[in-house]
């Protein structure tokens, strides 16, 4: 029986490659080589992080490239938010991370937000591969994330308008 190229891509995937569709081989390589528990909790997570950009208005389509060895998602089209990574704890067999820019108040807005998730600094969140993925809270935190340059800018052009009008303002005591 013929395989079925448009499901296929017209190639069978090789032994520990991940089935989901990558764009980019080099990325489809670091999943490959993850073992197999974590490989299986980062592609839920890569899911996460790509239908949450798909659902998230203003994000527009991700990029997924390769930033320092980890899978990144990146707003290039949008410009709308911080780069997402995620990876393996390289000092740990089952534990994985959600890294975001650690020049930003992200990871301090999720330990308001989330005070019963793990954190690492103020770059990361940290998952264990036995516990479930915390779904709904990491959806919350990488749709700030996503959107992260939106929000700022808004709150620019807030304070913009709000210095404009009490500088008119006090022109107009005068």
């Amino acid at each position: 029986m013929p395989r079925n190229p448009k499901r296929t891509g017209g190639k069978k995937p090789r032994a520990g490659e991940p089935r989901a569709g990558f764009a980019d081989p080099a990325v489809a390589a670091v999943f490959s080589a993850y073992p197999k528990p974590l490989q299986t909790k980062l592609l839920a997570l890569r899911r996460l992080i790509l239908d949450t950009a798909r659902t998230t208005k203003g994000v527009g389509a991700l990029e997924e490239t390769l930033k320092w060895g980890q899978p990144s998602y990146l707003t290039t089209a949008t410009k709308s938010g911080s780069t997402v990574r995620i990876d393996r704890i390289k000092s740990s067999v089952d534990r994985y991370a959600v890294f975001f820019h650690c020049q930003t108040d992200l990871v301090a807005t999720f330990r308001e937000l989330y005070p019963e998730l793990n954190y690492g600094g103020n770059r990361s969140i940290l998952l264990d591969a036995k516990d479930k993925l915390p779904e709904a809270e990491l959806r919350h935190c990488v749709g700030l994330a996503l959107t992260y340059h939106l929000k700022k800018s808004k709150a620019g052009a807030v304070a913009q308008l709000i210095s404009r009008n009490n500088g008119s303002m006090s022109q107009q005591r005068r």
